[in-house]
């Protein structure tokens, strides 16, 4: 692998699968078209830790995740990192300053090991004037941005820190395939990304869920989070608002 002038991380190898046919936003592309875009197209690996995109930075190009997720942050003027959307595979970002040409309004870093494929911004641009069912995705994607912000300025505003934790905690999990009524975080993040989440300090996230684990609605095992029941932990975060506290 050779490292690119101008570029953070490294070229997929040669051998390494080259394909966007997973990527849900080109489904319904027949093969010559996506082929024609693979031709464009960038590999990137990315180790965790590492950043893929520069806040303020000058770069068009959109970024598809094939492997692996990246998290998208910035940071308050006391250094505290903020972080407001998850990236996983088969999702796509990058794709504001391709449309409206400003530079990057955050960072991007990669939380797990990434393949990535990138796409010029002219391109992307193109094949959105071209395919209307690619930008119909694409407005649908804006549209769950703007009310996943929603929410989380709504939280932000009116949630205590702890609560704020648990609502993270239940917008990462997923039901449990084994267990009908259980969810699960799986992996559960480092506790410092789950601050960076819930904007508030990673001792805070520790108090939380020591707080609830002896309830029996969080357990865990090994590197996973179960809830045990939802509905309760809901009401939860309901009383909390109700109550305030502490705003770390």
């Amino acid at each position: 692998m050779v490292q690119e002038r101008g570029w953070p991380g490294e070229f997929v190898s040669e051998t390494a699968q080259r394909s966007l046919a997973s990527l849900p936003l080109f489904a319904g592309l027949d093969a010559q078209e996506l082929r024609s875009l693979e031709q464009h197209a960038r590999w990137r690996h990315f180790k965790p830790g590492e950043r893929i995109l520069e806040s303020g930075s000058d770069s068009r190009d959109v970024f598809f995740m094939l492997q692996g997720s990246a998290s998208a942050v910035n940071y308050s003027f006391s250094g505290r990192e903020v972080a407001f959307a998850t990236f996983n595979a088969g999702e796509f970002f990058g794709e504001l300053s391709a449309l409206d040409a400003q530079p990057r309004s955050a960072s991007v870093v990669a939380t797990e090991e990434c393949q990535l494929a990138t796409l010029p911004g002219e391109v992307f641009l193109d094949l959105l004037r071209r395919r209307v069912e690619v930008t119909f995705k694409v407005f649908q994607h804006l549209a769950a941005m703007v009310r996943a912000s929603t929410v989380r300025i709504m939280e932000l505003s009116t949630l205590a820190a702890a609560a704020r934790v648990y609502s993270e905690l239940l917008r990462m999990s997923k039901p449990d395939a084994a267990v009908a009524g259980l969810w699960i975080v799986r992996p559960l993040p480092p506790l410092r990304e789950i601050a960076s989440h819930a904007s508030t300090t990673r001792e805070t996230v520790t108090r939380a869920l020591s707080q609830l684990y002896p309830t029996g609605l969080m357990r865990r095992k090994g590197r996973n989070l179960f809830i045990t029941d939802r509905a309760r932990l809901e009401v939860l975060i309901q009383q909390l608002q109700m109550t305030g506290g502490q705003k770390t």
